[in-house]
C-alpha cells in the first residue's frame, strides 16, 4: 500500500505557521511515543531553525516503558529538551512550565537585562495529525480552550491561548509532509491513526499491524486473542473472525470488521504497550 495523506488545508497551515515562527522563542513538538521518530514532520526542523526546541513524547502509557527510556535519551542527546507526558490523564504535565522555564532561561536572562521584566515566553506547539496537541493544550491550561478530536485534522486554525503571566502558547493545525520518502514512515503513522482510515487499506493494514507484533510482541499478541495466531497475517485474521465471532450472511469471515477490531485494539492499547520503532534505527 502506498501510504500518502496531504489535503490542501496542509499546505496553508504550513506557510502559516512559517511566519508565525518568527512571533515565538520555543516550539514545542510533540510525536507519538509509539512511533517517535516516524511522527516528526522534518518541515518542523525547517520551520523552527533558530529556535529553541523541545520535545514531548506523548501517549507514552501506550508505549514500550523501555523504549520510552531510550527515547528520551535519544533526544536529548540530540540538544532537544525532552520530557514523557501522557496528555490525557496529565502524566509528566507538571513537569512541562519548569523545563520551559529552563528551555528559556537565557532569553528570559537577557529581557532581564533590558528591562523587559514580564514579558511572557511564547511557544508554539506543533505537530502531526492525531498527536495529541490539542489534549495536550487543554491539560496544560486546565480547561478545554481547544477543540479536540481521536481523528486527525480537527484544528484548522491558530489559537493563542494565554497560561499564566509567564507563558503563552500558540495552537496549530496538524501537518503532514508532501511525500513519505520512506514508505514504513507512513505505514507507521497509519498505525497509530496520523492519516485518514478513509483512504487506507483497512485489511493491509490489519495484517502489518500482525506481522509486526508476531515478530515483536508475540506474547502480547497470543495474550490478546487467546491463541497463537497463525503465521500467515491475513489467515490470522480469519482466526480473529472466528475468536470475534465476526462473520456476514452464511458464515462468510467479515475481514473488513476484524481488522478494524485489530486497529482499534492496537490504537486503544488494549494490546498492551506497543513501541514500533527503536532509536537504533535512525543512527
Amino acid at each position: 500500500m502506498n501510504y500518502q495523506w496531504y489535503p490542501g488545508h496542509m499546505t496553508r497551515a504550513k506557510r502559516m505557521m512559517q511566519e508565525d515562527a518568527r512571533l515565538v522563542d520555543l516550539i514545542i513538538e510533540l510525536v507519538d511515543g509509539r512511533a517517535p521518530m516516524s511522527s516528526r514532520n522534518p518541515d518542523i526542523d525547517e520551520i523552527g531553525r533558530g529556535k529553541l526546541r523541545m520535545i514531548l513524547l506523548n501517549k507514552t502509557d501506550l508505549a514500550d516503558a523501555e523504549a520510552n527510556v531510550q527515547w528520551s535519551e535519544y533526544f536529548r542527546e540530540k540538544g532537544y529538551f525532552t520530557q514523557e507526558i501522557n496528555a490525557k490523564s496529565g502524566a509528566g504535565m507538571k513537569k512541562i512550565l519548569p523545563l520551559v522555564q529552563e528551555a528559556c532561561r537565557e532569553k528570559i536572562e537577557r529581557n532581564r537585562r533590558r528591562g523587559i521584566i514580564n514579558r511572557p515566553v511564547r511557544a508554539m506547539v506543533a505537530g502531526i495529525p492525531n498527536v495529541g496537541k490539542s489534549t495536550f493544550i487543554n491539560s496544560f491550561a486546565g480547561k478545554s480552550c481547544t477543540r479536540t478530536g481521536n481523528k486527525p485534522g480537527v484544528t484548522k486554525g491558530k489559537q493563542w491561548i494565554r497560561l499564566n503571566k509567564n507563558l503563552e502558547l500558540l495552537d496549530t493545525p496538524g501537518i503532514l509532509w508532501p511525500r513519505f520518502e520512506n514508505q514504513k514512515v507512513g505505514e507507521r503513522l497509519a498505525m497509530i491513526g496520523s492519516i485518514n482510515d478513509e483512504i487506507l487499506q483497512t485489511q493491509e493494514l490489519a495484517a502489518a499491524v500482525i506481522m509486526f507484533l508476531q515478530k515483536e510482541y508475540p506474547a502480547l499478541l497470543r495474550e490478546r486473542y487467546q491463541q497463537n495466531l497463525s503465521t500467515d497475517a491475513y489467515r490470522a485474521l480469519e482466526e480473529i473472525c472466528i475468536i470475534r465471532h465476526c462473520f456476514k450472511k452464511g458464515e462468510e469471515p467479515d475481514l473488513l470488521r476484524a481488522s478494524g477490531m485489530v486497529l482499534d485494539d492496537f490504537r486503544s492499547g488494549r494490546i498492551g504497550r506497543i513501541t514500533l520503532e527503536r532509536p537504533k534505527e535512525w543512527q
